[in-house]
Parts: structure tokens; C-alpha cells; sequence
């Protein structure tokens, strides 16, 4: 079961972050996969557990260093990516890797690890439940959450991509779902 990987991509909103936990909760074989951002934290994230937060200048350095399994610039002058070292780390411990990433990053990885990884697309039912999301969680200003309606709905053309489709409009059925999908990959 070593050296697999499960990407988990999806618009903001769509669920992606509780699904991601839910799976976890379930595999203790599963190991999430912290990605280095060059965006400040927000609320209660911390270095190290919710993502490692670096400079742009440091993050850029660590490009030119090649130290990125994948990296994009999801917004101008926002990096997001997966470091090689953290990858090392985690299968050096015999655990299959989980991924909670961006929806490029999420392509480059399923590309860069091929049938290792299970890629799974999340969406929200629609647009507008993602707006009604995104409004909710409350850590956005309403500029934020425009632009990220708006990359949605680029981003959910992206869905085919994926090697599973997986749409969140009742978290306890998408839960079942995944889980099912998940299982018979690691079998």
C-alpha cells in the first residue's frame, strides 16, 4: 500500500477541507500532506499543520531550487504547492499520502504520480450553494469571495480530469460515496 497518493481537489466551498478530515479519521495508513502557500494564515492556521506559510521571496527561492513536486500561482503573486521533502517524509513512514489541493495543483500531481494516485474532483451542487458557502464560513471579504466564485466556475471545467467526480450536496451521502471509492483504490 506504500508510495499511493489520494488527491482531493475542489472549488472553495465545496466541501473539500471536511471530506479530506472525514477520510482521515478513517485511515490511520493515511497521512495528510501539508503544501507550502505564500499567503499570510488565516484565523487559527498554523505553520506546520494547516500549511507552511512562506514568503513570496522564500517560496520562489525553493523553485529555483527545485524543491516543488507541483506549485502553482493559484492568484497573482499567491503560491500554493507540495514540497518533495514532505512527500520523503510521509512515505518514508509506510503511509499513503493524502492530498488537500487546488485544482491545477491537483492535475500536476495526479500527472507527476500517474496510477499511484486516486484523483477526486469535489463540486458543490452549484454555483451559487458555493457563494452561499463561502458567505457562511465567514473568513472572506466579499472581493475574496467573488474572486473565488469566479475561479469556480473556471475551475469546475476542469472536473474530467479527474479520475472521480465526486458531488457534495448532502455531506453524509457524499461521505458514504467517498469512502466506498477510496477503499477499493487502497484494496
Amino acid at each position: 500500500m506504500s508510495n499511493k497518493v489520494v488527491i482531493f481537489s475542489a472549488p472553495s466551498g465545496s466541501g473539500k477541507t471536511t471530506v479530506v478530515r472525514h477520510i482521515l479519521d478513517l485511515h490511520p495508513e493515511m497521512e495528510f500532506s501539508v503544501s507550502a502557500t505564500s499567503r499570510p494564515p488565516r484565523g487559527q492556521e498554523q505553520d506546520g499543520v494547516d500549511y507552511y506559510f512562506l514568503s513570496p521571496r522564500a517560496f520562489k527561492a525553493r523553485i529555483r531550487a527545485d524543491k516543488f513536486v507541483e506549485y502553482e500561482e493559484v492568484y497573482e503573486g499567491r503560491f500554493y504547492g507540495t514540497l518533495k521533502s514532505e512527500v520523503e517524509r510521509i512515505w518514508a513512514k509506510g503511509h499513503v499520502i493524502i492530498f488537500d489541493v487546488d485544482v491545477k495543483g491537483g492535475i500536476s500531481l495526479k500527472e507527476y504520480f500517474g496510477d499511484k494516485a486516486l484523483s477526486v474532483f469535489i463540486q458543490a451542487p452549484d454555483v451559487a450553494e458555493l457563494r452561499r458557502r463561502l458567505v457562511a464560513r465567514g473568513t472572506d471579504s466579499p472581493e475574496a469571495i467573488d474572486e473565488r466564485v469566479a475561479k469556480a466556475a473556471e475551475e469546475m471545467t476542469y472536473a474530467p480530469q479527474f479520475d472521480y467526480i465526486l458531488i457534495n450536496d448532502d455531506l453524509q451521502t457524499a461521505f458514504r460515496e467517498i469512502e466506498g471509492v477510496v477503499d477499493r483504490f487502497l484494496q
